[in-house]
């Protein structure tokens, strides 16, 4: 079974590559999901729980659960690539690469303005509608270490030209992974 993760600032892109990779047979286990649902058991604000659970538990906290949750796939005889999506820490990286041998990071790129720009048309509830909230979230992803993961991950896709070229740098991508 290959492990391999997806990160990048929000806005940047990683669901259209997890979306299209799903489609190719790949199993998707989001590390946001994750925090989701933990922030609905809890009743508070996602923003609040993505925090909250590390402060709790400590830095590794989100990639235990992740590490969970793909450990039973494995068990259940998966043999699928699997991709995390949402990786935001060197800490979640280490645990990872302990985990799963050959493990191996794609981080995606898009500037600031444009990745606002998606956010507000995506308009999922942790997707700040005001340039304050969305510079605050982003202050907070970079807080966990997400600039350490993108700088550090095995390839890099841009992610700042038209949807359909976009999809063919996809595609390509997917297509070395032999997806």
């Amino acid at each position: 079974m290959q492990v391999m993760g997806i990160s990048g600032m929000p806005g940047s892109g990683k669901a259209l590559v997890s979306e299209m990779a799903s489609e190719k047979g790949a199993i998707i286990v989001s590390m946001g999901d994750i925090i989701r649902e933990e922030a609905k058991k809890r009743g508070e604000p996602t923003k609040e729980t993505a925090v909250n659970l590390r402060k709790e538990f400590g830095e590794y906290i989100v990639s235990e659960l992740t590490i969970k949750k793909i450990k039973k796939l494995e068990e259940e005889g998966v043999e699928n690539l699997i991709i995390i999506e949402g990786i935001r820490s060197h800490h979640e990286v280490e645990m990872f690469k302990e985990n799963f041998s050959n493990f191996f990071i794609l981080s995606i790129f898009a500037n600031a303005s444009l990745r606002f720009e998606r956010l507000k048309l995506r308009n999922r509830e942790d997707d700040s509608q005001d340039y304050e909230g969305f510079q605050k979230r982003d202050m907070n992803e970079l807080g966990f270490g997400i600039g350490n993961v993108i700088a550090l991950s095995d390839r890099l896709i841009i992610n700042e030209s038209d949807i359909e070229s976009y999809k063919e740098k996809i595609n390509e991508f997917l297509d070395e992974m032999n997806l």
